[in-house]
């Protein structure tokens, strides 16, 4: 009898030695195997230009693909409706009015034919602005959690060397940290913009810039790929139109925007379809932009990384130049939903559903605190997010705790509380019901007054949180 007990002892005590072992196993590899992260910003792309939504006769079969093996969302908000202050929080995570850049970083001289002097341009805004050095960005949080990070396109923080990707979490820089920049010289209104690191460059002056941003994406993930994991911001500046003089350009009179460049094999596809030239030419930068995002894709395929890899894709902001943003209403720059709300695709194989769409109410404030739960990485302590984890939403697993959302430029002011949204700005205003109206047609203002009013308070008390806050540059008075 004893000696069975023993045996049967033994045979316990060796199952339990397998299942810790198991367990060891599987919580080491969790440990050294976090998922590789891609990061794809698109610039001024409007809410329906893919492919997949069907309203235009857009060519998007990478975007498409994505879109058909992970979840894209329809109620996909951005900070800002337009480019920096809207890409400063997906760095950071947090309101442009607590980040600090809740404008543009930008000469605007530029927009009467003026051309800067180096010397001018030295000390101008686009040069000595950019995101507070005290923010933490994500970069600076993947890659203290053991990532190799990269930064390859449009930066857009600021240009100064403090605001340089390599000094806010980035190993590697290929871009440019100004604005928008002509497709082919790479100079914004004839300054050279490209950086290779910390340093100007020029060597690919002359190459359509997507190609330069497709290439430098692969060269970084090649390096990468099965060493370590790997995190690819890879903000393009494709399709915002370029930011070069137009002939016939007189100083002192307002220039005529040229809008996107693409090569013509591009622009030919839409050549006739669209209204005019100029559509042709948006369209095809689209197209470009995102064969560009297919070789991104099929690197990692080839690597052998495709489960293990998270891929993320939005715009910056609203769409401009792109033949109209319906049924949303109005476009970038503005506060109403053309402006603000985006195209938003998220893919991890195995961890999302596949052709899954969600019209649950998130933002790009969601998409750090998303990445940080999906690698483990942690955010400082005392850096306030202000906003959440969206998978257990985008798996369908639970409902969106975001219910409300604010919006400040300049003078124009937005809020949306749960499906009211309201707006108070130079270009028109009122109250709308989005889950009847999300062409904002009909404002109920005056046949909802408490609703108004309730509304504009949710803001005020917003805008007294931000007040509140611990100041950041390079735009508040301190």
């Amino acid at each position: 009898m004893k000696k069975r007990q023993a045996h049967a002892s033994r045979r316990v005590e060796g199952r339990m030695q397998a299942l810790l072992l198991l367990l060891l196993s599987v919580s080491v590899g969790l440990a050294v195997s976090p998922p590789n992260v891609v990061l794809i910003i698109s610039d001024d792309q409007g809410y329906p230009d893919l492919g997949c939504i069907g309203t235009k006769q857009l060519i998007t079969p990478n975007l498409d693909k994505l879109a058909a093996e992970g979840v894209r969302a329809t109620s996909f908000y951005v900070t800002w409706p337009a480019c920096t202050p809207s890409r400063g929080s997906v760095l950071t995570g947090r309101y442009p009015q607590r980040n600090g850049l809740y404008d543009m970083v930008r000469n605007d001289m530029v927009n009467y034919g003026y051309k800067f002097s180096p010397e001018e341009y030295a000390v101008s805004a686009e040069m000595t602005l950019g995101l507070d050095v005290r923010e933490v960005t994500i970069g600076d949080m993947l890659k203290k959690a053991g990532y190799a990070t990269g930064c390859v396109g449009k930066w857009d923080m600021g240009q100064a060397r403090r605001y340089l990707p390599l000094q806010r979490g980035f190993d590697f820089f290929y871009g440019h940290g100004n604005n928008g920049i002509d497709y082919y010289t790479h100079e914004r209104y004839g300054v050279p913009s490209m950086f290779r690191g910390n340093e100007r460059t020029q060597e690919d002056k002359g190459t359509y810039v997507t190609d330069v941003f497709r290439r430098e994406a692969l060269r970084f993930i090649g390096e990468h790929a099965g060493k370590k994991p790997f995190f690819l911001y890879l903000p393009f500046n494709a399709p915002h139109s370029a930011s070069t003089f137009g002939e016939g350009t007189k100083e002192s009179e307002k220039k005529k925007g040229e809008g996107a460049q693409a090569p013509e094999k591009y622009v030919a596809m839409y050549r006739g379809k669209v209204e005019d030239e100029k559509l042709a030419r948006y369209c095809g930068a689209v197209t470009c932009m995102d064969e560009a995002i297919g070789a991104v894709m099929d690197a990692v395929e080839k690597a052998g990384l495709t489960k293990d890899t998270i891929f993320i894709f939005h715009s910056d902001n609203g769409g401009s130049g792109n033949g109209g943003n319906a049924p949303l209403k109005g476009s970038k720059s503005t506060m109403w939903e053309g402006g603000l709300r985006v195209p938003f695709i998220l893919r991890w194989p195995g961890k999302v559903p596949a052709g899954k769409v969600t019209d649950e109410f998130l933002t790009s404030l969601e998409l750090l605190p998303t990445l940080l739960a999906a690698t483990g990485a942690k955010a400082p302590d005392g850096v306030k997010l202000d906003g959440h984890d969206m998978l257990p939403v985008l798996c369908g697993d639970a409902k969106s705790p975001r219910r409300e959302m604010f919006w400040q430029r300049r003078a124009d002011n937005a809020a949306r509380y749960e499906n009211w949204k309201w707006v108070e700005s130079g270009k028109g205003g009122g109250l709308y019901d989005l889950s009847t109206d999300s062409g904002e047609k009909h404002d109920l203002s005056r046949e909802k007054p408490e609703v108004a009013k309730q509304m504009r308070q949710r803001f005020e008390a917003w805008r007294a949180e931000m007040d509140a806050s611990e100041p950041r540059g390079p735009f508040r008075d301190y």
